[in-house]
């Protein structure tokens, strides 16, 4: 239903945009970029809502921001950077390989498994299988990925801190909330 999202500046956009030629190869090539911090299924906003179906978005929204009140308490502004681009070769969901560009960042870690601790963990992508990356694109063969790889080789890395994180409902495609840090 909504994820955390770590705002991107607009360089990852810029450099995304970059590469995007470079993706020709690729079933599917990202035009939206985020950096997911955790997910949130149904049953995390809709903790004292009566019924079986979903509650309604605003109040959902409302619910979950609540239930992050405790987890983020405390939690300063923390330091991200993008470095480089790796693949993933069979993700557990959809079509492989998933290129990506590499996000490093402890503090967004510790976070992510801080949320996972309390909502539980998307089986496959989050708690120990979590790593953070901003995808590209999808789909393709391996010789796709080193032909990116080659093609893009080292560049400057793009370092910012993180001071609020979005709350980001896919069903709209927009974010739906901001949480100051």
């Amino acid at each position: 239903m909504f994820s955390l999202n770590v705002p991107l500046p607009p360089a990852v956009g810029r450099l995304a945009d970059d590469l995007q030629p470079k993706l020709s190869g690729f079933d599917r090539v990202r035009n939206r970029h985020t950096l997911v911090c955790k997910r949130f299924g149904v049953d995390d906003v809709s903790v004292g809502i009566d019924g079986d179906d979903p509650p309604p978005r605003p109040a959902a929204l409302e619910t979950l921001r609540d239930r992050l009140r405790r987890p983020l308490a405390g939690t300063p502004p923390f330091a991200v950077e993008v470095g480089g681009i790796d693949a993933f070769d069979s993700p557990a969901a959809g079509s492989g390989p998933v290129v990506y560009l590499a996000v490093e960042s402890e503090a967004l870690v510790r976070l992510h498994r801080r949320l996972c601790a309390v909502f539980g963990a998307v089986d496959g992508i989050e708690g120990d299988a979590y790593v953070s990356h901003v995808t590209l694109a999808r789909g393709g063969g391996v010789a796709d990925v080193k032909r990116m790889v080659d093609a893009v080789g080292e560049f400057d890395p793009i370092r910012w801190r993180v001071h609020a994180l979005d709350l980001y409902d896919p069903e709209f495609r927009e974010v739906a909330a901001t949480i100051e840090l």
